[in-house]
């Protein structure tokens, strides 16, 4: 049995299987690029290496001579928007520097959709999530408490009339 794989047309802003679309094309204007290997297929802006403004400054935190010595910090701004990222992850530039474009990213796709940003939606639904644990977990404390006070006051020595 033969692997079943979804084609991913950046160029067109559309998933197709086999050939038929999945997803609508995209609005012209603002071009897209689909993060390929994410479950969900998040769509962010395409970052214009022309509208970047890069610096390798260095890093800072814990890490000693390694770290305070070499210059594999990335700081990313984005000239129209003046947003700027910085990004000291770890001790190799190549990865800081591809991680400091995926924030970019994501804070280009917060400025420009606002509350419809899938950023924004994924962070309200673990809010929510966890907004509703901790009732849940609230509800069960309080359950446990009536409980207890329900046995307390079985349990009392002048109620007994066997």
């Amino acid at each position: 049995m033969s692997r079943l794989v979804p084609f991913i047309c950046c160029m067109y802003g559309r998933v197709t299987w086999r050939g038929l679309p999945l997803l609508t094309p995209l609005p012209p204007g603002l071009p897209r690029v689909l993060a390929a290997g994410k479950k969900d297929l998040v769509d962010f802006p395409v970052l214009n290496e022309d509208e970047l403004e890069e610096q390798f400054v260095r890093g800072s935190g814990p890490g000693g001579q390694a770290t305070n010595k070499t210059s594999n910090c990335v700081v990313l701004k984005h000239i129209p928007t003046g947003i700027v990222v910085k990004c000291h992850q770890t001790r190799s530039v190549d990865i800081n520097r591809k991680r400091a474009r995926d924030i970019m990213r994501e804070k280009l796709d917060v400025v420009y959709k606002g509350e419809l940003s899938e950023v924004v939606l994924k962070k309200k639904e673990a809010e929510l999530r966890k907004h509703e644990k901790r009732k849940k977990a609230n509800d069960n404390l309080e359950r446990k408490r009536q409980f207890k006070e329900a046995l307390a006051a079985d349990s009392t020595p002048g109620s007994d009339t066997v």
